[in-house]
């Protein structure tokens, strides 16, 4: 037997937030970051980088008891612009890792001055006198190994380690003050270095991105010709630090904010057409997105839970999971919205461009080769069953 519907259900306590994002609420009140929204130039987004990177100081330490409100503050940044959280989330990954590999580094801190502090001089402007000093620098990561761009360190006759090569998929070059950037030692080991990119020897090209999609980012090649550096931790303690996965998840925190951004557009839009087809792909795009933040936030409880414990496996997951929902609603809202949104609207428009790229971040089925693997060998335990519910 059918029962009738009521003509105004209860809406869904899952249609609400579980929490407030107040970093939304924050970005939206930056003068600068309305500029960015209503037109993207170097000008709008070096405007809102420098805002933000100043102004929002309440980001936490990812691991430090509150990982999700590090997440949703990227999740708020992509919403805004992805460009922007492309350069965004690594300045606060520079910072956490700073915190990270400094031996007196405290994960209760959640300022990049203080990860400065902790570890010395890294990296400090020129011009600095105190840690808090380096507030206004702006950080980048660039830890791309590609066979045909390598980076090597040697340390020369005066003591200073010197960095000879070309780094490649360098984000933000012509934005950042700062970066840390993994190099070559004499023993192939691969090790981490922070460098001033006002220094002597440093050149940021134009070669290396052609995409039209994320093309602000510009993650050109950096060409470095003996270019003193500052070594950061031990040889081979970036890659494995408990913190280099807890960035990756960082990183899905910004493809789902994108892919929010772009559900939301067909959402508003498919409220005033009311076309039952439109309103189809809302549902699905619904399910895609709960299924996503689901994972998101019980990963970010797993990873309170448990700073220390090697989190490639839920990383491997919660990035699958970001990824195949971003490239659902980049299909769904496309058929939702038809041409005259991804055509007429700026925001729109540059999300639809922006977001496929972004994922390509994504190392796809080579990753989801990994986490089979991982999961094959775990199972061989019969007391170990991570599907059951």
């Amino acid at each position: 037997m059918l029962i009738a519907r009521a003509p105004h259900p209860v809406p869904c306590p899952s249609f609400e937030p579980i929490v407030p994002n107040t970093y939304a609420d924050k970005l939206s009140q930056l003068p600068e970051m309305q500029a960015l929204r209503q037109q993207r130039t170097q000008e709008t987004l070096s405007a809102a980088f420098a805002a933000v990177t100043s102004r929002i100081d309440d980001v936490p330490l990812p691991a430090s008891g509150n990982t999700l409100a590090r997440w949703r503050f990227f999740h708020a940044v992509a919403a805004t612009d992805l460009v922007l959280a492309k350069i965004v989330e690594p300045h606060w990954d520079a910072q956490a890792i700073l915190s990270e590999l400094c031996p007196s580094g405290s994960q209760e801190s959640a300022s990049l001055a203080s990860g400065l502090a902790c570890f010395g001089a890294v990296g400090m402007p020129k011009s600095a006198k105190t840690p808090q000093d380096a507030q206004g620098s702006r950080w980048a990561v660039w830890a791309a190994e590609p066979p045909d761009a390598k980076v090597t360190g040697q340390v020369d006759a005066s003591g200073n380690l010197v960095l000879n090569g070309t780094k490649a998929w360098c984000s933000g070059a012509a934005l950042v003050t700062h970066a840390l950037i993994t190099y070559w030692d004499a023993s192939s080991n691969a090790n981490l270095a922070a460098i001033d990119l006002s220094s002597p020897g440093v050149s940021v090209t134009n070669r290396g991105w052609h995409a039209v999609g994320m093309d602000a980012s510009a993650s050109v090649d950096v060409g470095l010709t003996n270019v003193v550096a500052t070594p950061v931790g031990a040889a081979g303690a970036y890659l494995n630090r408990p913190g280099f996965w807890h960035g990756g998840m960082g990183v899905a925190a910004c493809w789902l904010g994108g892919a929010y951004a772009l559900a939301t557009a067909a959402r508003v839009q498919a409220a005033r057409r009311q076309d039952p087809h439109a309103l189809a792909h809302i549902g699905a795009m619904d399910v895609a997105l709960a299924q996503a933040h689901g994972l998101m936030r019980s990963t970010a409880a797993w990873v309170d839970a448990h700073p220390a414990a090697d989190s490639q496996w839920p990383a491997f997951r919660i990035r699958a999971a970001a990824e195949q929902c971003a490239a659902e609603i980049v299909r769904m809202s496309g058929r939702a919205m038809g041409a005259g949104p991804l055509c007429r609207d700026d925001h729109v428009a540059r999300l639809y461009a922006d977001l496929p790229i972004f994922i390509r971040q994504s190392h796809a089925e080579k990753d989801l080769a990994a986490l089979g693997q991982a999961l094959v060998s775990a199972t061989t335990d019969a007391r170990v069953d991570p599907w059951t519910l």
